[in-house]
């Protein structure tokens, strides 16, 4: 058993939670956020660069995330993460740390999925972010920023029943193509 860590967090960082359910077991929902296959599709609001695969389960993977921010951060639009996993229990949960710009923050997430029973799971992500820099957190934009991301990650779970759905095409793609082959 590890040892807690316990971390300082600013009174006023920001944190953002949300819950989805989907119509797919646990097994499934667990394949579709750890399918690590170069066919893997991308969300259309970013995109996720495996730059470490960290172990068997995924502890200690670390990966560079591109996503949208407001263009007046002077990044171009494009907001980047650097996050490493750690925590993951496989086909229960998972924590990221990230370091993110163009506001220079860290965040915290948190997913876990909970079996809700006949074919359902639950998922469950908290994230706390917080900006490095003081003033942009006194003129409002670390609020702004992370309103604004936040948004986009209810987006992005929303749309994780399209996921789940790529994904049983290609499991069954893939058990057709197995077929032939014993045919053949």
């Amino acid at each position: 058993m590890q040892p807690t860590v316990l971390r300082a967090y600013p009174a006023d960082m920001q944190v953002h939670e949300f819950s989805v359910d989907l119509n797919a077991p646990v097994d499934e929902v667990w394949e579709m956020f750890w399918y690590r296959r170069p066919d893997r599709p991308q969300a259309k609001l970013g995109s996720i660069e495996i730059l470490h695969p960290g172990d068997e389960n995924g502890e200690g993977l670390v990966r560079h995330c591109t996503f949208p921010v407001p263009k007046f951060l002077l990044s171009g639009g494009v907001g980047q993460s650097w996050e490493w996993l750690t925590e993951v229990k496989p086909k229960e949960s998972w924590r990221y740390d990230a370091i993110g710009k163009p506001l220079w923050s860290r965040a915290e997430g948190h997913t876990r999925l909970e079996d809700l029973g006949d074919g359902r799971t639950r998922v469950h992500f908290q994230e706390k972010y917080w900006a490095f820099n003081p003033w942009m957190r006194r003129l409002g934009l670390e609020k702004y920023v992370h309103d604004r991301i936040s948004r986009d990650n209810d987006s992005i779970f929303k749309a994780l029943e399209g996921g789940l759905e790529w994904h049983r095409k290609r499991r069954e793609r893939e058990a057709a193509a197995e077929l032939e082959g014993a045919d053949g």
